[in-house]
């Protein structure tokens, strides 16, 4: 009687199991939920979703809210994007918000835009409401040497048919900047660019920036031009300065050269004088063998030593009669010591 109870019991406990295990893999409750929300869709399309490991909730639910929204799609197309890694769920807003909005967007862009790592949700709201993007500080110069600081603002929205393969907002940004650079650098004033901001504006716009990224320029607006450096006065300055260092280079080398040669002159002067010295140490002896030789009379020699002292104290009274014992008397022009 007990072992009766007990095997009732592991069959009731076998049912309840199994009957669990059945809603599991076939999932009744979803079916009817589709069949009633219009969804044609079979007991056994959700089993094998089952068996695929994708999971029959995500597609049954994405397939009811885009067939309400009006968009025609299969069980198929779901399955397919989900293994492929795409976000379901975001697809199908992405495509309800651009049906309400009559953008053009079919399932298969959708798909490709997802699968491409962008959000096609938030892509289209960009379409629909354009985004506007802050550039940084750009800085330029114009021709008179005067820096402008100016941030300006971007207005983009987005484009679908770019959005696979387009480049992105820093894209955008640095061809801003490239832009407001060029046209700032070919103002001849800075004041003209003060007066007339919409210039860059319109001259950045002119150059179609927004060709070959994921988004449309709208408008280019100048939040704010600050003045910065007077560049064109500093790079003078540093130029000046620069020719200046080259100037005392060029003045120091020509000293130098001068030194050089002064020293040569000296130089070459000691050794001529040196010659002299040398020479003038060999007339004595030279007049020795002159006079025993018999060339130059005794009376000959002392006319020499004539001429030659004349000569001294000539050059002595010349220079005031220093190094001589000669002293020039000078008259006397008192009257009483005349007497």
């Amino acid at each position: 009687m007990f072992d009766s109870y007990i095997a009732v019991g592991v069959t009731g406990v076998a049912v309840v199991v199994t009957f669990f295990a059945f809603l599991h893999f076939v999932p009744v409750n979803l079916w009817i939920t589709a069949v009633f929300s219009g969804v044609k869709i079979s007991l056994f399309s959700l089993v094998t979703m089952r068996i695929r490991k994708v999971p029959p909730r995500i597609i049954v639910d994405s397939l009811i809210t885009a067939i309400k929204a009006g968009i025609e799609l299969t069980t198929d197309d779901l399955e397919t994007h989900y293994l492929a890694g795409g976000n379901v769920p975001t697809v199908i807003k992405a495509l309800i918000s651009a049906e309400k909005a009559n953008i053009e967007l079919s399932f298969k862009q959708a798909a490709a835009i997802d699968l491409a790592g962008r959000d096609v949700f938030e892509a289209v709201q960009i379409s629909v409401n354009p985004q506007v993007i802050d550039t940084s500080s750009v800085s330029a110069v114009a021709q008179d040497g005067i820096q402008l600081i100016v941030r300006a603002r971007v207005t983009v929205r987005a484009n679908i048919a770019q959005l696979v393969g387009g480049a992105g907002e820093e894209t955008i940004l640095a061809r801003v900047g490239e832009g407001i650079v060029t046209s700032i650098g070919s103002s001849k004033s800075h004041k003209l660019v003060l007066e007339n901001p919409d210039m860059i504006s319109k001259m950045v716009l002119q150059k179609g920036l927004d060709a070959g990224t994921a988004f449309e320029i709208l408008s280019i607006d100048i939040a704010d031009i600050d003045i910065g450096m007077n560049i064109g006065a500093k790079l003078q300055i540093d130029q000046a300065n620069a020719d200046l260092k080259v100037a005392e280079a060029k003045a120091e080398e020509r000293r130098a050269m001068a030194v050089a040669v002064e020293q040569e002159m000296r130089a070459r002067a000691q050794a001529s004088k040196a010659k002299v010295i040398d020479a003038e140490a060999d007339i004595p002896m030279a007049i020795a063998d002159a006079l025993r030789n018999g060339n130059i009379a005794l009376l000959d020699y002392y006319k020499l030593q004539n001429i030659q002292a004349d000569t001294s104290m000539r050059e002595s009274i010349a220079s005031g009669g220093k190094g001589s014992g000669i002293a020039l008397k000078k008259p006397n022009t008192n009257p009483e010591q005349q007497d």
